[in-house]
């Protein structure tokens, strides 16, 4: 049962008291942690990576987060009690919860669940009726990661988004729709005209002329307000090039500073990047680009409570991340003076659904998209004896229930299973129903598969997707976690070169033999023309076969030079 709201506000007196602002900023005491005053006279709200998930949900923050490089210890690669420390959050602070893996399963119980449209919408709602003109945008991963959305192509989360108001928004598993559904949906009388929908760094193969608006210039409180879209740089290598052969995407940073140098000559005073780079990537470009006053990131699911300040080549840039699944909006109130960016206030808020009534309208739209599915949806598998997660950069414990299912149900001797960053978190004791499956599997491109591969080709897999989640330049990194393994065990050194990071595999105990061929199962194939089951058959059906589920342990690689790495808490 979750906290009730008059528990809560005694939590956040409690906090006032002893000189707490319980979303990391000094001297703010409410009695609602909803109630932000406004500030100065342009306001953006921002969310990212919703991953379709219209109802409430729990999700747990990851515990392993690292970074090398540069990147070690620096947001986003701070997890548990060292990003408590590094932004002065008491542990027992509500946003401690929030914002972290800690004491999971007891917080979660005391506040709830997180998230949900019509939650959100109430808070958009309160939010923009003292921020008049307040921009609402959307930083991608919106249309997709539920049942209803794929079964639904995303038509949901396009009337859900059309409905709470989204200004703007960029892309990226958006695409894997594939590009006559994207286009159909942009031409839309539901989405036409309402929500525009930026690329700058995504063009025709062929004619190399822009498949999408770069950008979009608004006018807040007669302030020139721009924003440049940053969609999902390496989308046809991350997801099915099949299902866009026509379309090219990249970083283009080149590209970018063109588009903010014309709407600078336009007389745009306010320049924001609606990015989904990932946090790492868009600090980088913050620091190579010139008159970029914010950059309001997505697609690695960080959630950061405060901006980090970038030096640039003209000034500073906020960089910012929202975190994921519905469970943040960001607050962003810019006081613009003399044609510049001269203060702000940012905060980060945590969308506690019992907290926030639910509005009627986005209610009913729920009810009416979910209902044909309503008996499918609910149908119960299994229940869970322990916590269920997936977020980490090795495994988490629905990923080992996923690769349990693979091994066995496939009869396989190595399991992999993508890294993916959005599924929700169940507690234990939770009904896992055929909804739950999906949250975690929900992809165009779901077949499973067998296949002999040799123990070399095992480990040129383990690498590739090592580099693009550890390499030390940013540009070259994928977003994502490491491919989860089930059967096999192995080393991991993340600081080491590619082609070095991967050692001591072993399977049933035995070494792997790099000639020898072994029985591995997967699924979500990039490759055209891959045939096989469903995952979420092959889960459902393992599932079926169980009346109760107990993951106490995942299959975690052993980890070198981790020790003293902010982005690493064990459990």
């Amino acid at each position: 049962m979750g906290i009730s709201r008059r528990e809560f506000l005694q939590v956040l007196a409690a906090a006032s008291v002893a000189g707490i602002d319980v979303f990391g900023k000094a001297g703010a005491a409410s009695n609602d942690i909803y109630d932000i005053p406004q500030y100065g006279n342009v306001s953006v709200l921002h969310f990212t990576d919703c991953h379709a998930q219209l109802l409430p949900v729990y999700f747990r923050e990851p515990h392993i987060n690292i970074g090398v490089g540069d990147m070690r210890g620096q947001p986003p690669h701070l997890v548990g009690k060292h990003l408590l420390k590094a932004y002065n959050i008491p542990q027992n602070a509500i946003d401690a919860h929030a914002l972290t893996y800690l004491n999971f399963v007891e917080a979660a119980r005391k506040y709830g669940k997180v998230g949900g449209f019509a939650h959100l919408m109430t808070l958009v709602k309160k939010l923009k009726a003292n921020r008049p003109g307040a921009l609402l945008l959307d930083g991608g991963d919106n249309w997709q990661g539920s049942a209803t959305s794929l079964w639904t192509q995303g038509q949901d989360m396009v009337d859900a988004s059309t409905l709470l108001g989204v200004d703007a928004m960029t892309g990226h598993w958006e695409f894997t729709f594939g590009a006559e559904r994207v286009k159909s949906i942009l031409g839309s009388p539901f989405f036409g005209g309402k929500i525009e929908f930026l690329a700058q760094n995504v063009v025709d193969a062929e004619w190399n002329e822009p498949v999408f608006k770069p950008y979009v210039i608004r006018e807040i409180n007669k302030v020139p307000v721009a924003i440049i879209g940053q969609a999902f740089p390496y989308t046809p290598i991350a997801n099915p090039r099949h299902l866009i052969p026509d379309w090219s995407f990249g970083i283009n940073e080149e590209h970018m500073q063109e588009m903010v140098d014309a709407v600078r000559a336009k007389g745009a005073q306010i320049v924001l990047i609606l990015s989904h780079n990932g946090m790492d990537v868009d600090i980088k470009m913050a620091g190579r680009l010139s008159g970029v006053d914010v950059i309001l990131g997505g697609h690695t699911h960080d959630a950061i409570p405060r901006p980090v300040l970038v030096d640039s080549p003209s000034g500073k840039t906020l960089v910012t991340n929202a975190g994921s699944n519905g469970k943040f909006l960001a607050v962003l109130d810019m006081k613009v003076t003399g044609g510049k960016l001269a203060d702000y206030r940012y905060r980060l808020l945590p969308v506690f659904s019992n907290m926030l009534a639910a509005d009627p309208a986005m209610v009913a739209h729920i009810d009416k998209v979910r209902r044909p599915f309503k008996a499918k949806l609910e149908e119960k598998l299994a229940v869970t004896e322990d916590l269920l997660y997936r977020r980490g950069n090795f495994n988490g414990t629905f990923d080992q229930l996923i690769l349990d299912a693979l091994l066995k149900e496939k009869d396989a001797e190595v399991a992999f299973s993508p890294g993916f960053r959005w599924g929700t978190t169940l507690l234990p004791g939770d009904a896992i129903t055929f909804e739950h499956v999906m949250d975690q599997t929900s992809i165009t491109y779901p077949a499973s598969t067998m296949n002999e591969t040799t123990g070399e080709r095992i480990k040129e897999i383990l690498e590739d997707v090592a580099d693009n989640l550890f390499n030390s330049d940013p540009y070259y990194q994928q977003g994502g976690d490491m491919v989860r393994v089930g059967g096999m065990k192995y080393t991991i050194d993340p600081e080491a070169k590619i082609g070095k990071r991967i050692s001591n595999m072993e399977i049933n105990g035995k070494p792997v033999q790099a000639d020898k061929k072994y029985k591995v199962a997967g699924w979500a194939s990039v490759q055209a023309g891959v045939k096989g089951e469903p995952i979420w058959d092959v889960v459902a059906r393992h599932l079926r076969g169980k009346k109760n589920v107990s993951v106490k342990s995942v299959n975690e690689p052993v980890i070198k030079g981790i020790n003293n790495n902010p982005g690493y808490e064990p459990l």
